[in-house]
Formats: structure tokens, sequence, C-alpha cells
């Protein structure tokens, strides 16, 4: 179970450098985007029940994204907001790396009284991009579903996601956020562990998770755990294949999707043990790598 945003994922990806002030011929499609709707989808797409919780507007892009995410076998659970759907323009440079310009819209609307109980019943796990514990009153709802999530059992993950929003609220009060919902997952990439550690060593980061995965690109990712009263964490290093890339967004997304579906498998209990840890790991990046080979683009029309 994922909640946050549903976006209109408008994606330029141009042939060349990007000729400032003049024009680069490119490619330009609408796809399904946000972060917690991008996980959703890839968690089933890599054999979970997904189900997508979110705010979008009285629009036809609106119905256009409902509609993508149930083909894509997520159940959907969609309040109407008297506001424009969310959409973001990424620019996409040769090599992959992407540059997004959001307008959040109906995403940021959601409220706790639009939440009922019985949409938790049986949550293995609640995802959460930090995108959703930013502003209001999208945080007070993320927060409500952490009391409904955590009542039926499930394991809360969350998503540092990017790292401008990190500097923009500020590290201090970034980490409040995210430490208020006391996760029990904690995802980041290099540049967004560092922009909310401010400069603290990455170990820290166990103040605010058990267990924290830092994903490392084409690297792979190393994985930190608890391990009980111990001073000295679990760290795990999971290498991965080197895989072409046209467009990064999203491989994060789909990396988180297949790491929870593969993590939350009752093989052992939820010991925190290096070999579970590696087989998490390796379906993220499997996930991840299926989404950068363009096999499972969300195209919209």
């Amino acid at each position: 179970m994922t909640l946050g945003d549903l976006i209109v994922d408008v994606a330029a990806s141009a042939a060349g450098p990007l000729a400032h002030g003049s024009d680069r011929s490119g490619r330009v499609v609408f796809r399904q985007g946000g972060s917690a709707a991008n996980t959703a989808r890839w968690v089933a797409a890599s054999g979970g029940q997904a189900v997508f919780i979110g705010a979008i507007g009285r629009d036809d892009w609106g119905r256009r994204l409902r509609t993508s995410l149930v083909d894509a076998g997520v159940l959907t659970h969609l309040v109407t907001k008297r506001a424009w759907t969310a959409r973001i323009v990424a620019l996409v440079e040769p090599g992959g790396e992407r540059t997004f310009v959001t307008d959040r819209g109906a995403a940021d609307l959601l409220v706790p009284s639009d939440l009922r109980p019985r949409w938790f019943a049986g949550a293995a796990a609640l995802h959460l991009p930090a995108y959703s514990l930013y502003h209001e009153p999208l945080a007070s709802a993320a927060r409500r579903a952490v009391e409904l999530g955590r009542g039926a059992g499930a394991v809360v993950s969350v998503d540092l996601a990017s790292r401008q929003p990190i500097l923009d609220l500020g590290a201090a009060e970034a980490w409040a956020r995210v430490a208020a919902v006391e996760p029990d997952i904690l995802f980041a990439n290099e540049v967004e562990a560092e922009a909310i550690l401010e400069g603290r060593s990455e170990r820290e980061l166990l103040d605010l998770a058990p267990l924290v995965v830092v994903k490392l690109g084409g690297a792979g990712c190393r994985v930190l755990a608890r391990r009980g009263s111990s001073d000295v964490p679990l760290v795990v290093e999971v290498p991965t294949r080197p895989v072409a890339v046209t467009d990064t967004t999203g491989a994060g997304d789909a990396f988180a999707a297949g790491f929870l579906v593969r993590w939350l498998v009752p093989d052992g209990g939820r010991t925190a043990t290096a070999l579970r840890i590696q087989r998490a790991a390796r379906a993220g990046h499997r996930a991840a790598a299926r989404l950068l080979s363009n096999a499972r683009r969300s195209l919209i029309a």
C-alpha cells in the first residue's frame, strides 16, 4: 500500500545537450508519474498486491491516470478534489539524468478524514515517499495513514525521494517529519542521505529507522541494519549489473517496490539477516532494471 502523489509526467527527452535559450529536437511523452503511484505500479509488476491512496483533480487527466493504475493491477482509493491533477515536466538529458519542475495540485489536498479504516485491513506494508510528509494537508493524512496501517500490523517505509525538497524545507525539519512517523525501513540515495544528514555519518540514519537502504545507482545499494543492543550495525553491500540507461525516472520507486515485496515474504521471520537483505535488494535491482530497460513504461494517451 502506498499513499501520496499520482501525477501526469510530461517527459521530454533531448536528442543532445540542452540548448539553453534555443531549441533541441527530442521526444515528448505523457506518462503516469508520482513516486507513490510508481511504487504501487511496481509492487503489482513484482507480484505483490498493490493499493494506492491519493487525490486527483476533477479533470480528464485524473480519469486517465486512474485508468492507467487500474490497468496495471493496482487497487485505487482516489479522492477527487476541486483542483487540477498534479503534473510534472521532466527534462531528460542524454545519459538518463533528469530534472523536474513540479506542480503538485490536487496531490497535496488529501486530508485525514478522506481515509477509511477499512482500506488498511490486512495491509502488510505502507510506503510513503517523503513528499507525502512535507506539505499540508497531505502530511496530516500520511500520519493518520501510519496510525491505521500500524493498527493493521503494517510495516511502514519512507523514501526520501528527492534532494531539493529536503534543502527547501531544511534538513532539521525534514528529519523531524520523517522521524515523526517512525519508519521501519528508510530508502534514500546518496545525495538525499547527504542532504538530510548535513555532514553527519551515514550510520546516523539508523536513528530514523532500524533498516536503511542507501541506493547507489549503477553500483547497487548499501543496507544498514541495527543489531540489538550492539553499537555496530550490520552493513551489507549488494552490487548490481550495469544497465544501459536512457531515462532514470522512477527507477528508485521500482527498486523500493521490488525490495518491499521480497522483504515481506515470510521466509524465516522479519529479522534483518544478511541473506534476507541480499534477497530483497536483488529483487529491487531486478525491478529497477526492468524499468530502465523500458520494458514497462507507463505511457498514457
